[in-house]
């Protein structure tokens, strides 16, 4: 097959699905190309200001004129100069000062490549989680919303994936809402603990911005300061190499991956649940979920979110060995790994969080399924109370145990041998020995009575501590969210 001219036709290239298929544009914006070289060329006009303001010979008109080309690049020119010189940054330096003549000689000025570099990486990761942060927010307060309003439906609890104590769907769902939360408070903590790189020179000494200030180490420590700032940073790291160490990327990957799996558990107990039919997630009303068998309704979002998940989970591994082959003040090996595992762990949450957040949003419940279910185990469980309310009818207790032990082996028999409904309470109906109880049974048996504190637990987690998490994203709350694919 002819291979078609790559240039001419998009489709004849590999395009990342996370980008053409997946992300918001809003996120895919955040890793390109143009948000990239945009923000190199405000660094190096933030790094001019900068030494103008201190005393070094940089004019006015090279300020103005640095200002108007910031988002004039000259692609083509760039990626030409690239081929030419097999370095990006003087590459685009270049380019820059093709457009900026006057300014040209100023471009740049005692600085390394990993001035724009690593400080354009850690505006973007900056940028990244300020764009993550208020999804998270949203999908836990759609599912702040569902736990509120199904807070006193039992359904069955289940340990080992075995049929065990009643909980209420409302309580279940604040399982997966508390590990949201946690990683609410992960992003923001390491959003809020990145810090700028800074005007450091080749080796992080600042040799040469000494040397533009003939030795004078306060304006260099007010150049530092002054960049920071006008970047949007509080902070620059104190002391690093050619780049920023290399360990904040695995604390910002680390919570992430965490933060995959989460999403991963949440959707894999509602694959689960969609099995048992008692909850499923949206279903477009023109959706196929099997090309061979129409009456499938496959969790096909909840599907994505795990596939996805995965690759978000295993992503951390790549700054882990990055960080720990770094040899001295730096090597290169760290460029093309980083080009790769940053941008797709944020695209890959970005993904994630909005396909979630549409799941939580149009989560289904079925009632009567969860009361069925609840029904073919409850009996079992309810042997406990009715021993109890026979010893108050003035029984034995032991004698009371016997019989219950016969009666619940001979059901368990029924369900387990012959298919059949579990039958244990019609066969102490039809028992004379329980006949003082009899009346009692349908309040022994009321679901809400083995729930313990749940809906309680419920109000209580949503008050204190899930809505007052919310409030900094209140503005951002609204809008439903419709998938692309």
């Amino acid at each position: 097959m002819a291979t078609p001219d790559a240039e001419e036709d998009v489709l004849a290239r590999y395009r990342s699905p996370l980008v053409s298929r997946y992300a918001s544009a809003e996120m895919g914006f955040n890793f390109s190309e143009r948000k990239k070289f945009g923000t190199w060329r405000r660094l190096w006009l933030y790094l001019a200001q900068a030494e103008k303001s201190l005393g070094l010979p940089i004019t006015d008109e090279q300020i103005q004129e640095m200002e108007a080309n910031l988002d004039n690049i000259d692609f083509k020119m760039a990626a030409e100069e690239e081929k030419k010189l097999r370095h990006d940054v003087m590459a685009h330096v270049h380019t820059f000062a093709h457009c900026c003549p006057k300014a040209a000689a100023i471009i740049h000025l005692g600085a390394t490549s990993c001035y724009v570099g690593d400080n354009t990486d850690l505006i973007v990761l900056r940028d990244g989680f300020n764009l993550l942060l208020p999804k998270l927010a949203r999908v836990i307060s759609r599912l702040a919303d569902f736990a509120e309003k199904y807070a006193d439906l039992p359904t069955l609890g289940f340990t080992h994936y075995q049929p065990a104590q009643l909980t209420t769907v409302g309580k279940r769902c604040c399982l997966w809402i508390q590990d949201l939360c946690m990683d609410l408070q992960n992003l923001e903590r390491a959003r809020d603990d990145l810090r700028f790189r800074g005007v450091k020179g080749t080796t992080g000494t600042q040799a040469s911005f000494l040397q533009l200030f003939e030795g004078d180490h306060s304006k260099v420590e007010e150049l530092d300061r002054l960049v920071t700032a006008k970047a949007g940073f509080k902070r620059a790291y104190m002391v690093t190499g050619q780049t920023y160490s290399r360990k904040v990327d695995i604390g910002v990957l680390s919570v992430l991956a965490s933060l995959g799996a989460s999403i991963h558990k949440i959707c894999t107990d509602i694959r689960l649940l969609a099995n048992l039919k008692e909850i499923e997630e949206p279903f477009e009303k023109d959706q196929i979920g099997s090309s061979a068998m129409p009456y499938k309704r496959n969790p096909m979002r909840s599907e994505r979110c795990c596939s996805l998940a995965r690759h978000l989970m295993t992503l951390v591994l790549d700054p882990l060995q990055t960080a720990s082959v770094q040899w001295f003040e730096r090597t290169l090996d760290d460029s093309a790994n980083r080009r790769v595992c940053l941008a797709e762990a944020f695209l890959t949450a970005d993904i994630i969080l909005s396909t979630l957040q549409n799941i939580s949003e149009g989560l289904v419940v079925y009632p009567k399924v969860i009361e069925r279910r609840i029904q073919q185990e409850l009996p079992f469980m309810a042997t406990e109370n009715i021993i109890m309310a026979m010893v108050k009818a003035g029984g034995n207790r032991q004698d009371c145990h016997e019989r219950i032990r016969v009666l619940s082996q001979q059901a368990a028999a029924v369900v387990k041998q012959e298919g059949g409904d579990n039958d244990f309470i019609a066969r102490v109906r039809a028992d004379p020995y329980f006949s003082p109880i009899h009346k009692q049974l349908e309040s022994l048996l009321d679901p809400s009575s083995f729930t313990g504190r749940a809906p309680q637990q419920v109000a209580k987690f949503l008050k204190e501590e899930v809505r007052p998490a919310l409030i900094p994203y209140q503005s951002k709350m609204g809008g439903t969210i419709e998938l692309a694919l």
